[in-house]
């Protein structure tokens, strides 16, 4: 048996019926309920839009910290060697210099090269642009070595025997490898 079909001396009294059939306290608690409902789901709606206006903030954040880094590597890519370039526009100057020069001597032509070179070399290690020397006896090494030949000789195998050209790092990243003759090892 529902509520409903119970006589009226077994409902509890906050179930007695009202004149429309509803219980007489019902409403005030549907209304109370109601209320409470609302109260919640403007509340939940005022949360929800506070969360959506934090999200809406946060992607601007985002994109704007995105299009800044695009515009840093821009800069970088673009201006990356202007402290390199610094560098070597005195060592332009003193070879313009030289040439310009009428009546030299092979000793001062010889000492002014002698200065560039200097000029030159400190701007490379300025920007940290390194020598790649090995000597004879060093040990092949195929991330900075690039082998032109290998030849039979007196080293161990797998030694450098010559260096055709010097190869350069900038920092840590081969820029060009050193030319080398490779040791072959003994024959005999």
């Amino acid at each position: 048996m529902t509520a409903q079909n119970e006589p009226a001396e077994k409902r509890p009294d906050h179930e007695s019926p009202a004149a429309d059939g509803t219980p007489a306290n019902g409403a005030d608690e549907q209304q109370d309920l109601l209320s409470a409902l609302r109260a919640e789901l403007e509340a939940a709606q005022a949360k929800a839009a506070e969360h959506y206006d934090q999200l809406l903030r946060i992607r601007a954040d985002a994109e704007n910290i995105r299009r800044r880094a695009q515009e840093d590597v821009s800069k970088a890519h673009k201006f990356g060697i202007e402290s390199f370039a610094e560098s070597l526009v005195p060592v332009k100057d003193s070879l313009e210099a030289a040439l310009a020069q009428q009546d030299q001597t092979a000793q001062l032509l010889r000492e002014g090269v002698e200065a560039t070179l200097k000029q030159l070399v400190s701007a490379f290690e300025r920007n940290r642009l390194m020598e790649i020397a090995p000597a004879a006896g060093d040990k092949f090494d195929p991330h900075q070595h690039q082998a032109i030949s290998s030849v039979p000789s007196d080293q161990p195998a797998n030694t450098v025997v010559q260096t055709l050209q010097k190869g350069y790092l900038i920092v840590d990243r081969v820029l060009r490898p050193a030319l080398v003759v490779v040791s072959a090892g003994q024959q005999a």
